[in-house]
């Protein structure tokens, strides 16, 4: 349960227009939350448990809330993002917010001219430890493996940047500090050996997992379970249905792009509704039911 998503366990947010001295990230899921309800937007607070999508142009979707509460619509936007894998260290999870983060582009300004570490080994870790490495004094890369699994061309980058410094076959034993990140301890996972950093910031980025599953066997999936959408588009392969943000973006990932995908979303939606004939354009760019 994460009503407004990733931004609602995050501290500031410094990457969205319209916030120039930056916002805190709950605060900011509340003016836009206070923002469509300005309009009109009921917000209901619940989990959905079960969905039935309809097949045909112009048929009723159904979604089940909590369990006991049926819910039928011409459209459905699906908006459910995913989840920043963790370690699910104690030390970590406590730490969430005071100097532990999933996600280097959104929080790394704060660490500007400081020690950080960085944890994982594809391509985005790489992508993210190169970027951490123009703002920040050193960047410590920790490596599960002997190998890293990013491309040859992000390891190259990686290992040719002068304050990048990548340990392999190690992983994090503990974060410290009380309230926030003062230093983490490594273990090496061959020689057993544990070793202390100085740090202040550690990013994981290990991988997102779209929360997808309740749509399995309804709607097209790629391997890691994103949604698929049609090019240029939102639209799933069921009318009706559209995806954005995280859901479906693997890519980017960022708060701005979630929203302008689910500008397309909504638009995409009045288009479908206005073509059943359930809305009726009168001018253009303009609906009325």
């Amino acid at each position: 349960m994460e009503p407004g998503g990733q931004l609602t366990t995050t501290t500031e947010v410094d990457n969205f227009p319209g916030y120039p001295d930056g916002i805190d990230g709950p605060a900011m899921m509340v003016d836009l939350q206070k923002q469509a309800e300005r309009f009109g937007t009921e917000v209901r607070i619940g989990m959905v448990t079960a969905v039935k999508f309809a097949t045909e142009v112009g048929g009723i979707h159904t979604a089940v809330v909590d369990g006991k509460t049926t819910i039928e619509a011409n459209t459905i936007i699906i908006s459910t993002g995913a989840t920043a894998k963790y370690l699910n260290i104690p030390s970590e999870q406590r730490l969430r917010g005071g100097g532990v983060s999933a996600c280097a582009v959104c929080d790394g300004f704060f660490y500007r001219g400081q020690d950080v570490a960085i944890v994982g080994a594809g391509d985005t870790a790489a992508e993210e430890a190169t970027y951490l490495s123009n703002i920040c004094k050193s960047v410590t890369m920790l490596v599960r493996r002997d190998t890293m699994r990013a491309s040859k061309a992000m390891q190259h980058r990686v290992l040719n940047t002068k304050n990048i410094e990548v340990l392999f076959n190690t992983e994090v034993d503990e974060v410290l500090g009380e309230q926030v990140v003062e230093g983490l301890r490594v273990v090496n996972n061959r020689t057993n050996d544990k070793k202390e950093i100085a740090i202040t910031g550690l990013f994981i980025a290990i991988g997102h997992k779209p929360n997808t599953d309740i749509f399995k066997g309804q709607l097209h999936m790629d391997d890691a379970g994103y949604l698929i959408t049609k090019p240029d588009s939102t639209k799933t392969e069921l009318p009706g249905v559209f995806a954005c943000g995280d859901v479906q973006d693997k890519i980017y990932r960022q708060a701005v792009t979630a929203a302008g995908s689910g500008c397309m979303a909504a638009l995409d939606a009045e288009r479908y509704l206005a073509e059943i004939g359930v809305v009726e354009e009168v001018i253009a760019g303009d609906y009325t039911v």
